[in-house]
């Protein structure tokens, strides 16, 4: 790796160590021409499918954008980033995993939405009224009703 001060092309690595639950490697490298110290941080990159979105439009997976609606749906409720994080990682996780070229955005939606059920029940309300375009009050009813049959089914 180069190094960022003074361009040498040979750095050597000082230290290693596992972050982030062990899904990314912390090092510490030293550059033998001026002596500077930097870190770098390496994790695998995951090739993601093309989402087909409901008009047909395809666009990248962007990690970012499902972050960002977790967050939405979480927004003032009282659940910890480490918990939000781990969900967002699980839903990459299955996207990635599915081994396919294009997945369609409801699918992801959906990943979303079990992920939502299980960390906080008014965020996943939340989610579902938008993402299933909620237009009275008889589709809450019907979530409610089968958030408490979901939470019959697992006692």
């Amino acid at each position: 790796m180069r190094c960022p001060y003074c361009q040498n092309p040979d750095t050597r690595v000082v230290d290693s160590r596992l972050v982030g639950e062990g899904e990314q490697v912390r090092r510490r490298r030293q550059c033998p021409s001026c002596g500077e110290r930097f870190t770098t941080h390496e994790a695998p990159e995951l090739v993601y499918p093309r989402v087909v979105k409901s008009g047909g439009r395809r666009e990248a997976f962007d990690e970012d954008k499902l972050r960002l609606g977790f967050r939405r749906a979480l927004e003032k409720r009282p659940v910890a980033t480490e918990a939000v994080e781990a969900a967002v990682r699980r839903v990459c996780k299955r996207v990635s995993g599915a081994g396919e070229r294009e997945v369609d955005a409801s699918v992801i939606g959906e990943y979303v939405m079990e992920e939502l059920r299980e960390l906080d029940v008014v965020a996943y309300v939340r989610f579902a009224s938008v993402y299933r375009r909620f237009e009275d009050v008889g589709a809450f009813r019907e979530v409610i009703e089968g958030l408490e049959q979901h939470r019959r089914d697992e006692d």
